[in-house]
């Protein structure tokens, strides 16, 4: 169960002044830096051909995982059964307007099908109504599914519809109920990661979490970038062409 008499003063206590920046982990050479970045394709129109394409990519630049929709989890759990790279499905994507109960399912689905990680949608309509304890459970339920298998799960707040007081909420709520990660947006918004949110959510989070910044991530600059405000995952579909960047520094 949550106190959300407590959770929310610690919200307001949070808007008055955020906590500092905890210590942040050592930021990656470049060779380390594919294992901070999920290899990403969710576009409606992904063919299976394109799928295959993103696996070869991940097991040969070692990316984290690769980050599909959960019609793909079987082929890339496949392909990648020998590889070092996890397979991260998303659900309730984009809009995370579906039943607890659905999202619940969801989960048990993809992990049955061979996800190692999963990045859910909250609920972002009851978010910015003020239903906190209907995001808790929805997050919650979700939590009780990754849990007994050690599947990380990371929320998707989708952070350009939030105001900062509902941004630092959710960010509490996903603690409070589990989660491993929050997670900055899906990518299919009006807005991606900007340097501002991330820190906002490592500042809320503190270190026990993870950060995911996703969206708009393209450059090597952008990366360096996200991983000093805090992050310590990224969501990219651009991943080839930031390693490319970043080893051309070399």
């Amino acid at each position: 169960m949550i106190d959300l008499q407590d959770l929310l003063a610690q919200a307001q206590a949070y808007q008055r002044e955020l906590p500092p920046m905890p210590p942040l982990a050592p930021a990656p050479g470049v060779e380390q830096l594919a294992g901070w970045i999920d290899h990403t394709l969710l576009k409606a129109e992904a063919t299976v051909e394109q799928v295959k394409q993103l696996c070869s990519e991940a097991r040969e630049f070692h990316f984290a995982t690769v980050c599909v929709n959960p019609v793909y989890v079987p082929l890339a759990a496949v392909l990648l059964r020998d590889a070092p790279v996890g397979v991260c499905a998303v659900i309730s994507f984009p809009l995370g307007a579906h039943l607890p109960a659905s999202k619940a399912q969801e989960a048990r689905q993809v992990l049955e099908a061979g996800a190692t990680e999963i990045d859910m949608v909250v609920n972002i309509g009851a978010l910015k109504g003020g239903a906190f304890e209907m995001v808790y459970e929805d997050i919650r339920a979700v939590v009780e599914v990754c849990q007994p298998s050690g599947v990380h799960l990371k929320v998707i707040l989708e952070m350009c519809y939030l105001t900062q007081p509902e941004k630092i909420i959710g960010c509490l709520l996903s603690k409070q109920a589990g989660a491993d990660f929050v997670k900055t947006s899906t990518g299919f918004g009006p807005g991606g990661a900007t340097l501002a949110d991330v820190e906002l959510m490592r500042r809320v989070v503190g270190s026990q979490l993870g950060v995911k910044a996703a969206g708009g991530i393209r450059t090597y600059r952008d990366a360096l970038a996200m991983i000093g405000a805090g992050a310590t995952r990224l969501g990219a579909s651009a991943g080839i062409s930031i390693l490319q960047e970043a080893r051309s520094t070399l």
